[in-house]
């Protein structure tokens, strides 16, 4: 089953075909980031009209050498996301599916992201504990089956991904600011500054991450307005080690709680190796990242998700799918 996939949900926009949920046939991704940098993050009427000019080019480039007749099934990001952003793609899904005479299937963007560290999976090992790490996520879920999910915790102000770039954006280190805060922190003192991610009440597996970054805010008003190079890469050490040690603490104490039988993790940050490195020394079971191409927003995450969404639903959303800017993934807390 051939499946043409589309993502336009914040400031990539993408596309890709997608075979049988696992075989990426082709793949184009065009970013926004140079665009909004100037800005010290996305500003969403640029996405959009970004999205616009961009969206056709980039689905002729994924189907150059296929013939999009042959495809079965169109999917889409339609939650959660940018309102205008999401337009773009939906609209624009909605069209080939009308022309082509396909069915339409949206996608929550945030389980796609999850399913990025499965597509390349032979045997799926359930129950799992589930990590969604991104610029407006951080989930830890059990995963009882693809589509069956119980939420254990989430972020309850700033997600991990934000909070790295408004440090970043502290430290004048430009947008995106994760990848940079990344580097600057390999030559830095993770212990120099006491920092800690904050706790949630009677909540052991929600995050805090505005408590931390107002530390951090705090600690660099008492230093001397002009920062060293030294001293900017060992804020960045000592932030990321303390957002970092919080995350691997509270999915180690899932771990012991929950016994789930693997790790699938996915969004953004997960392209972070200091993370990567660290979730080792804590967790010795099977954990699964997603490849370089598919940690951030991309369309062969939706396509794959959609193969399996359509096995168990064959629902056609040509006349009825509308986007959801602010639906949550899951909304109970354990």
């Amino acid at each position: 089953m051939l499946i043409l996939g589309i993502e336009s949900t914040c400031d990539e926009t993408s596309a890709a075909i997608v075979q049988n949920g696992n075989t990426i046939i082709s793949h184009t991704i065009a970013s926004q980031a140079s665009i909004h940098n100037a800005f010290g993050g996305v500003v969403p009427e640029l996405a959009s009209r970004h999205h616009i000019e961009r969206i056709i080019p980039v689905i002729n480039d994924c189907a150059k050498e296929i013939d999009l007749s042959s495809i079965d099934l169109i999917a889409v990001a339609s939650e959660p996301g940018l309102i205008g952003s999401l337009l773009v793609g939906i609209q624009t899904a909605k069209a080939l599916a009308w022309s082509l005479d396909r069915p339409l299937i949206g996608i929550n963007h945030i389980e796609a992201h999850l399913y990025a560290s499965m597509m390349n999976c032979e045997n799926l090992l359930f129950p799992a504990l589930g990590v969604v790490l991104s610029g407006g996520h951080t989930t830890l879920l059990t995963i009882h089956d693809i589509g069956e999910y119980e939420l254990i915790g989430q972020t309850v102000d700033d997600a991990i991904g934000e909070a790295f770039d408004k440090v970043a954006k502290m430290l004048n280190l430009g947008y995106p600011g994760g990848p940079v805060v990344e580097q600057m922190a390999q030559s830095g003192n993770p212990y120099r500054f006491p920092l800690k991610a904050g706790k949630v009440k009677e909540k052991p597996y929600c995050f805090s991450f505005s408590g931390l970054k107002t530390a951090a805010l705090y600690t660099l008003q008492k230093e001397s307005s002009f920062y060293s190079q030294d001293l900017v890469a060992d804020m960045c050490a000592s932030f990321q080690h303390a957002a970092i040690t919080d995350l691997c603490k509270k999915i180690q104490k899932a771990c012991d709680e929950f016994q789930p039988r693997a790790i699938f993790l996915g969004g953004g940050v997960t392209q972070n190796n200091a993370l990567r490195k660290a979730l080792s020394s804590y967790i010795s079971l099977p954990t699964f990242w997603p490849p370089s191409l598919l940690c951030l927003d991309n369309a062969a995450m939706i396509a794959g998700l959609a193969y399996h969404k359509w096995k168990r639903n064959p629902f056609d959303a040509r006349f009825t799918l509308e986007p959801r800017p602010r639906v949550p993934f899951l909304s109970k807390n354990k």
